[in-house]
């Protein structure tokens, strides 16, 4: 664990779903707010502690080797939200058609926030930053669904902006209109990086 450090960097929840599993697709269902234990939000089909592993560790392991969870919440910025919508052409993006758990506004470049960052709503509810989420076709499908013709224009559209994926450090509530907290880990970045 990270050695963390409080920023006065705060955000406020715009927007809350889950993705039940029930329905077709990867669409959320809105929610007033989340039950969030361990294993993610509750009644979320990507909560558990665990979780096949899939392409985007494939350089890892093989397609479904059971590995940690820490994809249980998908989170993204009304902010970033909106610059999606507006390079596609649309009015609105609406966070269903993402598949989204938590929509804050008031963290600037906010799918960029560093990994093992923390969020931490005022109740102690503590949500821990895994990385950057990046665009998909799902979301594609569901975009075309309500809005035909504009669902190819989603993946280049959200690149840099998809949001970031999260697991549950501490339980608690979210609900909508709770201020969060962003914590950030005390590290430089890596020099073998640049």
């Amino acid at each position: 664990m990270p050695a963390l450090i409080a920023t006065d960097h705060y955000a406020t929840v715009t927007w809350l779903g889950r993705v039940t599993g029930t329905q077709e697709g990867i669409a959320s269902l809105a929610a007033e707010s989340l039950t969030l234990t361990l294993e993610g939000a509750e009644g979320e089909a990507h909560s558990g502690l665990t979780r096949p592993s899939c392409s985007r560790v494939m350089a890892l392991y093989p397609r479904d080797t059971k590995i940690r969870n820490t994809r249980q919440l998908a989170i993204a910025s009304a902010e970033d939200l909106r610059s999606i919508a507006a390079e596609m052409g649309l009015e609105r993006l609406a966070p269903e058609y993402l598949g989204l758990s938590v929509v804050l506004e008031g963290i600037a470049d906010f799918s960029h926030v560093p990994p093992s960052s923390r969020l931490q709503a005022e109740g102690g509810a503590t949500l821990t930053i895994d990385m950057e989420n990046r665009p998909c076709t799902l979301p594609s499908r569901e975009i075309e669904a309500a809005h035909p013709g504009f669902g190819k224009a989603f993946k280049p559209a959200a690149a840099g902006r998809r949001g970031v994926v999260a697991w549950v450090e501490r339980e608690g509530t979210l609900s909508l209109g709770e201020r969060l907290r962003l914590f950030v880990p005390d590290q430089p970045a890596w020099a073998g990086n640049l």
